[in-house]
């Protein structure tokens, strides 16, 4: 009895993402998700092989993680006022919630590239200064994919 007679008798179910008509959802999630990884990636190694970047650094990343979540924590309904009608502040808390997740996202893709500037350029360690704002861009560019790139009509 070989390995191969082993797994014949196996059925695996089909992967359900793909058995709609509509798979834009799923290659735009995809697509957010590997750009979110690869800045988070750029970050943890540069941090693991240079010693250049400080704790301190990592802010900036994080603050665009809490930016992606609250960019995408709101849908284009609530937007409009025609779902949510509770809350003390109804559809204008909603935007006033989306505006302040763009304020975070661009302040981190700026503060990324103030510390580049400032404190890598002028030093030659330009790696890790690149990393980091490659990091915050790729987290940035994720988010406004992930909530324009979407299309809400399939949730129902």
């Amino acid at each position: 009895m070989g390995l191969s007679s082993c797994f014949e008798n196996m059925s695996l179910p089909p992967c359900i993402w793909f058995e709609t008509g509509n798979k834009k959802n799923a290659y735009v999630s995809m697509l957010a998700g590997l750009l979110f990884f690869s800045g988070w990636w750029a970050i943890i190694d540069a941090g693991s092989t240079t010693p250049y970047i400080k704790a301190g650094y990592h802010m900036c990343g994080v603050v665009g993680t809490l930016s992606l979540i609250m960019v995408n924590s709101v849908s284009n309904a609530q937007m409009r006022g025609d779902i949510y009608e509770g809350g003390c502040m109804g559809s204008r808390g909603t935007r006033i919630w989306l505006f302040l997740g763009f304020v975070m996202g661009f302040a981190s893709v700026i503060a990324s590239c103030w510390i580049l500037f400032a404190n890598f350029m002028e030093e030659g360690h330009h790696r890790a200064g690149v990393s980091l704002f490659l990091q915050n861009t790729l987290i940035f560019v994720s988010s406004i994919i992930y909530k324009f790139g979407r299309s809400e009509d399939l949730w129902g």
